[in-house]
């Protein structure tokens, strides 16, 4: 272990870690849906294009071993930047292309399993850098960050293509087709700039993470321990507990992630409320922000000041009950742009606060052991496999049901979120990490 990598900040690389993580993430598998809209597609379609993106990041475990093998965790985040970097340019190059469509959905889906390897090697690096208390310490830092990349991307990148698209190019911002690639193209050569600046960043500031005591040697034995890792998670107690909360804490928000922005850009006689992407990302990126942030850090110090055990179910409830907001928006159609706010705000505010506990019951009662950054990883996975399903199906079922009964339709579905937050198992006390030989010890930094 180098003795300098103690003095570096956590808030030199933590923050931007898991916001460069998010960003990646979201412009993969959330703003790709709006460009799709835009570009003219369906609901249905949209919707199921870009969720069949989660895939790479819901198998990700797979590729847990593999990242111990070679070099360092750190090695692999700065790689994988690079590759994002570069490969959001070549989308920008690509649009256009006679048969652009399939060109950009192969270099999505391999962009999107760079992004999960990036998501494991961060991960890693977090959680093997940090003891438990300073993990504790930072986990609001760490979903404050994560949540400020959706805001920017789905916040400032979609207000910049409205903005381009009829500011700058002279376009209607209410016709969907071919006219919005000119601002698309900008879009993605700014995401790579910003993946690629970040790269640059962490090549200074990020720790190498530690590196596990048996890492493999070669490709057969990262096979058998990617075997030993699920053999090991499946004997740890309550596992299918831990398992069935991994994969509903979000299941509400699966099937809102894209369609509560399809309904704030549909038109009204859609059932939508006719915003243009300029507003849409005006509202997210600002007000949507702020209160994304106050609910990030003020919830990071309620689980802090009362830990995560007491406080699991009070989480579940700040994430899944404002939904309610988009329910409501859809029956009165409201035009007023302070209510459309209003609702925007609530619904990421208390989705800020809540956020922190499912991170943070990965760290300290799904991934301790032998394993940690495998098992983590088969966590996150399993998050993706929830977002993935819900949001291939959420386009299809909206067009079939309408706006108002399919929000009616999510508020039913935060029941089984609610039953396996309940149910959730704790056989680790909060702040500490169990040792292979099951005795509680820190996680060495």
């Amino acid at each position: 272990m180098r003795t300098a990598e103690p003095s570096r900040s956590p808030l030199l690389w933590v923050p931007t870690g898991y916001f460069t993580m998010a960003l990646g993430y979201v412009m993969l598998t959330s703003v790709t849906a709006i460009m799709f809209k835009n570009l003219g597609m369906d609901n249905g379609r949209a919707a199921q294009y870009s969720s069949l993106l989660i895939l790479a990041y819901t198998i990700k475990p797979l590729f847990a071993p593999f990242v111990e093998m070679y070099r360092t965790k750190k090695f692999f985040v700065l790689c994988a930047q690079v590759a994002i970097g570069l490969g959001f340019a070549g989308v920008g190059l690509a649009l256009g292309l006679p048969g652009y469509m399939g060109i950009l959905m192969a270099v999505f889906f391999g962009l999107s399993f760079i992004g999960a390897t990036q998501d494991i090697a961060s991960d890693g690096v977090y959680v093997t850098s940090l003891d438990t208390r300073a993990q504790s310490l930072y986990c609001g830092i760490q979903s404050l960050s994560w949540n400020i990349g959706p805001i920017v991307a789905s916040g400032g990148m979609v207000f910049l293509s409205g903005y381009l698209h009829t500011q700058v190019f002279g376009h209607d911002p209410k016709v969907f087709g071919p006219d919005w690639i000119d601002a698309w193209r900008i879009i993605f050569f700014l995401a790579a700039g910003i993946t690629l600046l970040m790269a640059v960043w962490h090549l200074r500031f990020m720790p190498e993470g530690a590196r596990a005591a048996d890492t493999p040697s070669s490709v057969g034995d990262a096979g058998r321990i990617l075997l030993d890792a699920f053999v090991t998670l499946f004997q740890k107690r309550g596992v299918w507990r831990m398992i069935a909360f991994a994969f509903l804490f979000r299941l509400s928000i699966g099937f809102l992630e894209k369609i509560g922005p399809f309904f704030m850009v549909d038109p009204v006689s859609k059932g939508g409320l006719g915003l243009s992407n300029e507003m849409l990302g005006l509202i997210y990126g600002t007000y949507g922000l702020a209160a994304v942030l106050l609910g990030s850090l003020l919830g990071g110090w309620y689980v802090a000041k009362r830990g995560l055990k007491s406080t699991l179910f009070v989480l579940c409830c700040a994430v899944n009950i404002p939904n309610v907001t988009f329910l409501i928006m859809s029956i009165y159609l409201p035009s007023s742009l302070f209510a459309i706010t209003a609702g925007v705000v609530i619904e990421k505010f208390f989705f800020g606060f809540g956020a922190v506990g499912f991170m943070i019951y990965l760290m300290q009662q799904l991934a301790p052991g032998k394993y940690t950054t495998t098992h983590y990883a088969f966590g996150t996975g399993l998050m993706g496999l929830c977002g993935m399903v819900t949001g291939i199906v959420s386009g299809h079922l909206q067009e079939m049901m309408g706006y108002v009964s399919y929000f009616v339709f999510v508020m039913v579905a935060t029941i089984p979120s609610f039953l396996a937050t309940w149910y959730a198992p704790f056989h680790h006390d909060d702040g500490s990490a169990p040792s292979a030989d099951g005795q509680a010890k820190a996680v060495p930094a």
